[in-house]
């Protein structure tokens, strides 16, 4: 993706969440200067991986494949595997028309997405069948009420509903009329190793640095912290 192409995706959903009445965070405001300046401050929150992400799913085509999100809250697995301290996530979203989460799966991370505000959200879920989609029913929570969910049924979501996507299920989405403003509330997020795509894109964008960075992107952190 262009680097221009990103900052101005973060730039409309700042302006979406305002518009919005949704306030985010002071750090979803911060530049990538001031997220650098406070780098040793900062480095469990980076750890857990809050802040804005920017990707088309490696696939080159953002308005057909992608997604705007802020982490605004998450935990970390080792608090998960000891049942302490924050183990859960939440995310803000910004899904356009026609603009496909492709089909993934989280062994491990329960989560609900919800439509918090603008269009419809359509919501596809299938069972699994090995790294393939499978067939059947999901028997899940569409606003708190247990329901029955058959293989690529789309279910729509108008502003305040949500659906609840088990762990270990394949689903996608895309908004329908008007972009959505999209929340998750979720076990612990952790993209780099929770998440099994059906077709195998990298999860980060590609970047080609076509402007200078206004805002440093969760994939980025990694190389900040030393990490491999």
């Amino acid at each position: 993706m262009l680097r221009s192409a990103i900052d101005k995706a973060i730039d409309e959903a700042r302006e979406f969440a305002a518009g919005a009445v949704f306030p985010l965070p002071e750090f979803a405001g911060w530049s990538r200067d001031q997220w650098l300046a406070q780098v040793d401050r900062l480095r469990p929150t980076l750890a857990r991986g809050l802040g804005w992400d920017v990707t088309d799913f490696g696939r080159g085509d953002f308005a057909r494949y992608g997604l705007c999100l802020c982490t605004t809250r998450n935990g970390n697995a080792s608090e998960v595997d000891l049942n302490t301290r924050q183990t859960y996530a939440e995310k803000y979203m910004v899904i356009e028309v026609g603009q496909e989460t492709p089909f993934h799966l989280h062994p491990r991370k329960t989560e609900d997405i919800i439509n918090r505000g603008g269009g419809v959200l359509r919501v596809e879920v299938h069972p699994a069948d090995g790294e393939r989609l499978g067939s059947g029913l999901t028997t899940t929570l569409v606003d708190g009420i247990e329901t029955d969910v058959a293989a690529g049924e789309g279910i729509l979501l108008r502003p305040g509903q949500s659906i609840q996507i088990p762990s270990g299920a394949f689903h996608r989405f895309w908004a329908e009329g008007e972009r959505v403003l999209g929340g998750e509330v979720s076990a612990v997020n952790d993209d780099d190793n929770d998440n099994v795509f059906l077709e195998p894109f990298p999860r980060y964008a590609s970047i080609e640095e076509d402007a200078p960075a206004r805002y440093l992107l969760v994939g980025e952190y990694a190389s900040i912290l030393g990490l491999p």
